[in-house]
């Protein structure tokens, strides 16, 4: 697999164009605006979009989904259903931060935990890991070892638990049974900032790691 990140919108979010090296099939991850950025990749990368594939319906991750989608006839998968509420919402999301008209859509594939998803001959594991949304989902290449984690999990920190839906104890839970047990080889994609390795953020991040864990008990 190959993988391009992508910032996009004022907060920086890491939207990514992974493909197939073998078909050159491709997907784009958290579309969440800024669209001729991410096509110019597409195409200075020769990818054939195949999907969109969402984390989360926050509007940073989300915004360009319904446009992308339109544009280039394209099946939208996942997020998990409990983020409907937040895909209803995008219009207003918008508004209130300044952010151009996003509007809303229905994904051709809600999410599960345990499903998986194809783009050319990569196949990802998903994994449901809410806390930060009810319907957050992560994206895992067992191949490669890298997990697109959206907002769950970031280089020293964890993804906010204060919008509607979200719940710390939750999203602790999510990190600690459902992605550091895929290895702490696994490289990882957050939502912001720099990659990192979920055995780096096992042993060291205050909020998911050992340490923070054994202080709360």
């Amino acid at each position: 697999m190959r993988a391009t990140i992508v910032p996009v919108t004022a907060f920086a979010q890491n939207c990514s164009v992974v493909w197939c090296e073998q078909t050159r099939a491709g997907a784009v991850i958290d579309p969440g605006g800024d669209l001729d950025t991410i096509l110019a990749t597409v195409r200075e990368e020769g990818v054939q979009l195949e999907k969109i594939l969402l984390t989360h319906a926050h509007i940073d991750h989300a915004g360009g989904t319904a446009e992308l989608a339109r544009t280039l006839e394209l099946p939208i998968e996942g997020p998990h259903r409990g983020d409907q509420f937040w895909i209803d919402g995008l219009p207003e999301q918008a508004r209130m931060f300044g952010l151009p008209r996003a509007n809303t859509f229905t994904p051709d594939r809600w999410l599960e935990d345990g499903d998986r998803v194809r783009v050319g001959q990569i196949e990802f594991e998903v994994r449901h890991c809410p806390g930060h949304t009810p319907g957050h989902v992560v994206f895992f290449d067992p191949a490669d070892r890298i997990a697109f984690v959206g907002d769950v999990l970031f280089a020293g920190s964890i993804g906010r638990t204060d919008f509607p839906g979200g719940d710390y104890d939750t999203l602790i839970a999510a990190i600690r049974n459902r992605l550091f047990p895929l290895g702490d080889d696994v490289r990882f994609v957050p939502g912001h900032g720099p990659m990192s390795t979920f055995g780096e953020e096992r042993r060291s991040n205050p909020f998911a790691g050992d340490a923070a864990v054994g202080a709360r008990r």
